[in-house]
């Protein structure tokens, strides 16, 4: 199981909660590739840019997905449409995913999906999950929080959210298979 969506949203915190539900480990995909660099994800953007990040972001992803941690052939979909601009927004999809087949519990970057590499092995090797947030809601959770998030650097936290929520959120909720709305819910409830 993945769980993708804007930084924020509470992918770690959900992810490690679902992993005690579940009984199966928890993967921070970020800290796997700090821990595998020998550097932090501020410090990768700042020497090999964005584009560097993406690349080691795309490797660490596939091996760690290559090592058995895999749904079956029954939950790959179609990504052909991966990423894409605008599809419509939906809250729900159907869901015929087996959770107790789930090998590990795999949080994964902010912005993991919008590389088609990244979405098709995310979509294709995982029961993804999306969890929405406001702009409202990541602002609260992200103040004071912007020094070791490359992306949230600049403009004001709540232009920047806005800014890479509008490019970001249709291939969140493309490459989804389910599609949570966390505003107002705990960890538990979300779990």
């Amino acid at each position: 199981i993945s769980l993708t969506g804007f930084m924020g949203c509470g992918k770690s915190s959900v992810g490690r909660r679902l992993s005690e539900l579940l009984c199966c480990p928890f993967m921070d995909l970020d800290e796997e590739i700090e821990a595998w660099a020998g550097k932090s994800i501020p410090e990768i953007f700042a020497e090999d840019g964005e584009a560097g990040f993406r690349a080691i972001e795309a490797e660490r992803l596939g091996s760690i997905l290559s090592e058995g941690h895999e749904v079956s052939e029954a939950n790959v979909r179609d990504t052909s449409a991966l990423p894409t601009e605008s599809p419509e927004t939906t809250q729900s999809k159907e869901n015929d995913v087996p959770f107790e087949t789930a090998e590990i519990i795999l949080a994964l970057g902010g912005g993991t999906v919008m590389t088609r590499e990244c979405a098709e092995i995310v979509q294709n090797g995982t029961i993804c999950i999306y969890l929405k947030a406001s702009v409202e809601t990541l602002v609260s959770h992200l103040e004071g929080e912007t020094a070791n998030r490359p992306m949230l650097l600049g403009e004001s936290l709540r232009g920047r959210i806005s800014g890479l929520m509008e490019r970001r959120s249709a291939t969140y909720e493309s490459t989804a298979h389910i599609i949570i709305d966390i505003d107002g819910k705990t960890i538990d409830e979300i779990a």
